[in-house]
């Protein structure tokens, strides 16, 4: 016969146990985040995460650590989270291209964007910057157009990668104006715009913060932006639908995103975590001063806005006829 004393044992044992396994739960995180980039340090990524990081630890109470998983577009690095644990512990930061544009133009995609993954927050919208080097014989995107047009195969165009938004926007603009470039992809923008400063590349398209702050110093010429209005960052540059060279307007974003099944209270308290950051003032200031807008969406937000960017950009891919085996 079991004594009353021990029923009372292991009652009160199993309660202490339920206790103590809702306390792992709630003490999410309680360990450093590993926030992983498909890209070099020095990109645009990398430094927009920078930006956020102080407020981003504060707010979750733990340290941020970034890591590069560079190659594919970013594709490396997004496979790599894919099939880490849906622990809240390893994130993707991520932009247009690695999102929605590398499943539309790789006919082999590793990772599929909306089963492989849980969308945490969109943290960023921002254009792109046409910009060549400062000894190209062109000061206006229809000078460029003039001059590609009279100097067939002898521009190329460097990217961040194949399959990306740098690499897919020279494509329409190609495909709008009939002129002839050579695609040269880099391992991120880091490496892009080194060879684009040294006049090895002559041409790139890029997230305005990087473009314009090189702009700024002299290094290279921006000749449009790819928004709708003008960008606070480069405000006597004109968009590109103003120069009435090409009907192109194309706005890019960034987001973080965990492994696919990542608990729903994980999931809230990071994508709240990111909406306090994104809220703050001063990372408002910064990031409208340098060309972006911090457009945060929840989790739940950010699901139903890539929902809709996919069929959109493969729409865009088939237009530009960017495939890459």
């Amino acid at each position: 016969m079991v004594k009353p004393t021990q029923i009372i044992r292991t009652f009160l044992l199993g309660a202490l146990l339920l206790l103590a396994f809702g306390a792992v739960h709630a003490a999410y995180p309680d360990k450093p985040i590993k926030i992983i980039i498909g890209f070099p340090a020095g990109g645009p990524l990398d430094a927009h995460i920078r930006l956020l990081i102080e407020k981003l630890q504060a707010s979750l109470g733990q340290p941020i650590i970034v890591d590069y998983k560079v190659g594919a577009g970013g594709a490396v690095g997004a496979q790599f989270v894919a099939q880490s644990p849906p622990d809240g512990y390893t994130l993707l930061l991520a932009n247009t291209g690695t999102m929605v544009i590398n499943p539309a133009i790789y006919t082999k995609s590793p990772y599929d964007t909306l089963k492989d993954f849980q969308p945490i927050a969109r943290t960023a919208q921002q254009p792109l910057a046409l910009i060549v080097n400062k000894d190209v014989a062109a000061n206006s995107l229809k000078e460029f157009v003039a001059y590609a047009k009279a100097n067939p195969g002898l521009i190329n165009y460097g990217s961040a990668g194949n399959g990306g938004i740098s690499h897919l926007v020279p494509e329409m603009l190609k495909n709008e104006t009939g002129i002839f470039m050579v695609h040269i992809p880099f391992k991120g923008s880091a490496p892009a715009f080194t060879d684009l400063i040294a006049g090895h590349v002559q041409f790139m398209a890029e997230s305005v913060p990087q473009a314009a702050n090189y702009a700024k110093q002299g290094k290279v010429k921006a000749l449009a932006v790819t928004s709708a209005k003008r960008n606070p960052a480069l405000p006597n540059t004109p968009t590109v639908l103003e120069t009435g060279v090409a009907n192109l307007e194309v706005v890019g974003f960034y987001g973080i995103l965990a492994p696919k099944a990542t608990p729903p209270e994980i999931t809230n308290k990071l994508s709240q975590a990111f909406k306090e950051t994104l809220e703050s003032p001063d990372i408002q200031k910064k990031m409208i001063d340098q060309g972006a807008d911090p457009a945060y969406l929840n989790a739940e937000q950010f699901t139903k806005f890539l929902n809709n960017e996919m069929p959109r950009w493969a729409k865009a891919v088939k237009q530009a006829g960017a495939k890459v085996d």
